[in-house]
């Protein structure tokens, strides 16, 4: 027997195709072994040619008239469903307008849940295709002795991928693929839900075995060399894709996926020539951009804008690459296009601070958010860097104080040595010089980090009224939504540490997280879930804290976030959670330091801009 697929042969009562194992198809019928001569009619028989052709042109014009009905029908039912849909939606959006309102649920978290029940739905239905696709070649594959059972669990989790329900399916398969450890198309599918659903050390583990079994699995080594990139091994990854490579050398995910590694590993000119190749097979956004990063990071500006600007052609919601592409506008000093940019990616992402400042100085605002220090004092911050590296604290303090001797009233010098001595448990020298950094009228960015830095010195010492005090007047005297993020975040945290009027903390709280801006987002979070331990609310504290933990894990968010597992009586988990807080080194960044390195990044591009304009 032929098989219809592949054209190999196979035995008869082979159920499989031994070579691809897709089903074999059996032909039965009438003329199945029968002799197929033909036969001349003999002249007695009758036939009108027209009544035959007027049969066929009656069946038909009823088939059509049956197809119109069904259509019909289809387009009242999908009328029907359509306005079903919408009355649905518009209650939703009010329901969700009303608890808003009413502040029950907060817009991102609200957000955040809807996209991460959505992605779910969309990847059972994803898997479900693609497993009717390889069920019978799983089917075929089985060597083991319980075929009856491997079969029924192949069943259940197509059952439960019916139902939606990915994680009842994956236990099914899982049962499944113990029986048979050998059968590698059910090991990478494994594998690959493990991977898509993010959790790259399991999908490793099915990985590998597919592998030990079939060497030459391609997806298989393409996979596994993507996770060993994520993981830091290198060397490992691009053992692993050059083996995929050359496997389907016009293929473009290995092909990009290795030029990804040598850009990582920093052979710039390697992951160009890589990527150029992937491109030219599959000219997909996120290519286009890593390759114009590369010419951007080796120079060739004229390259990376072309890249880039494909790149935002095929992709509009690029914001990385309307970013980059503007930085890029600015090195060849076209400042309008920058500006144009710019002003794109934040039109995608309103809440990004660095846009906000690019915006403003390249519209005309030339006034950088940390002023110039001279060079004088500049060689005394260089010897307070390299006595830092030194472990010299006090060192570090007396560069400072004489650079403070040269200009005492700049507010970079200002603000630097107040962070300094934060730093170093010195909350009164802190306290001294934001006080005089707030008396000179700073910027409002500068304003904004000298209050977070003197409420931080206040709360070092046990003054929370007082540096709930001073973040009122921040919210008071501020106009930016930067501003009043901090400010409330700032009293919800003050109030959290009093545990006062709770109900407050947690208003402000939610305000700060409403108004933040992407950058600094991590630290709104853990003041909810902060304020929401305070209100004994476990549920609610371990929710928010490990979203802030997830996007910068510090040693205090860390440890409050143990403190609310044990209270919801996970045990386990929170001691995981403490001791990942031990190994994280000192207190982490806070949220004055975070704004002063946004301020940084922000003049680095402003020297560069104004150095390109000088020259």
């Amino acid at each position: 027997m032929f098989c219809q697929a592949c054209g190999a042969l196979n035995r008869e009562e082979e159920e499989y195709c031994a070579r691809c194992h897709q089903k074999l198809l059996v032909l039965s019928g009438q003329g199945a072994g029968v002799s197929s001569d033909f036969e001349e009619p003999s002249p007695d028989d009758s036939f009108s040619f027209d009544e035959h052709l007027l049969e066929r042109i009656s069946i038909l014009e009823e088939a059509v008239k049956r197809s119109a009905e069904t259509i019909r029908e289809l387009m009242v039912a999908l009328t029907k469903q359509e306005r079903s849909i919408v009355v649905n939606q518009t209650g939703v959006s009010a329901l969700r307008e009303l608890l808003e309102k009413k502040r029950i649920v907060d817009s991102d978290e609200w957000n955040d849940l809807w996209q991460t029940r959505m992605d779910y739905q969309l990847l059972a239905l994803e898997k479900r295709e693609r497993f009717v696709e390889v069920k019978s070649r799983m089917a075929a594959l089985f060597s083991g002795k319980r075929r009856k059972l491997f079969v029924e669990l192949l069943d259940d989790a197509e059952y439960a991928l019916f139902g939606f329900d990915v994680d009842r399916a994956l236990k099914a398969l899982e049962a499944a693929y113990r029986l048979d450890k050998q059968n590698y198309e059910l090991g990478y599918f494994i594998g690959e839900t493990y991977f898509n659903d993010g959790d790259t050390e399991r999908a490793l583990v099915y990985f590998k075995q597919v592998l030990a079994v079939a060497p030459d699995h391609y997806e298989g080594l393409v996979y596994t060399g993507v996770i060993y990139h994520e993981r830091g091994d290198a060397e490992s990854a691009e053992a692993l894709l050059q083996r995929a490579l050359a496997l389907n050398p016009d293929s473009f995910l290995p092909t990009f996926s290795l030029g990804a590694v040598f850009a990582a590993r920093g052979n710039l000119t390697g992951a160009t020539t890589l990527l150029e190749r992937a491109v030219a097979l599959d000219p997909v956004p996120e290519a286009l951009f890593l390759l114009g990063s590369c010419h951007y990071e080796m120079g060739k500006l004229t390259r990376a804008a072309r890249s880039l600007e494909e790149t935002v052609r095929r992709d509009p919601a690029h914001e990385e690459a309307h970013h980059l592409l503007g930085l890029a506008y600015l090195d060849r000093g076209w400042n309008h296009k920058a500006l144009d940019s710019f002003r794109r990616a934040q039109r995608l992402n309103p809440k990004k601070l660095r846009y906000e400042d690019l915006i403003r100085y390249l519209s005309g605002h030339r006034e950088s958010p940390l002023p110039e220090i001279s060079a004088e004092a500049r060689k005394w911050l260089e010897r307070a860097a390299q006595a830092k590296t030194r472990s010299r604290p006090e060192r570090v303090l007396s560069c400072y104080r004489n650079a403070l001797e040269i200009e005492p009233d700049n507010p970079t010098l200002l603000i630097n040595f107040a962070l300094v001595c934060l730093e170093h448990k010195r909350s009164k020298d802190s306290e001294v010089a934001t006080r005089r950094l707030l008396e000179l009228e700073p910027n409002e960015m500068l304003k904004a980090t000298a209050c977070a830095t003197l409420i931080e010195a206040l709360r070092s010492e046990g003054r929370f009224r007082e540096g709930f005090r001073v973040g009122t007047r921040l919210l008071e005297e501020g106009s930016s939504s930067f501003s009043r993020a901090i400010a409330y975040y700032e009293m919800a945290f003050s109030l959290a540490e009093m545990e006062e009027d709770l109900d407050q903390a947690l208003d402000l709280a939610r305000r700060s997280l409403d108004s933040s801006p992407e950058e600094l987002r991590q630290f709104p979070l853990a003041a909810l879930g902060w304020v929401h331990y305070k209100r004994d609310e476990f549920e609610q504290a371990v929710d928010f804290l490990r979203r802030s933990s997830d996007l910068h894990a510090s040693a205090p968010t860390l440890t409050h976030l143990g403190m609310a597992l044990l209270a919801s009586g996970e045990d386990a988990e929170a001691k995981r959670v403490l001791a990942r807080a031990r190994e994280v080194e000192g207190p982490g960044m806070s949220v004055q330091q975070k704004m002063m390195e946004c301020m940084k990044d922000t003049n680095r591009v402003f020297e560069r801009v104004q150095e390109k304009e000088r020259h």
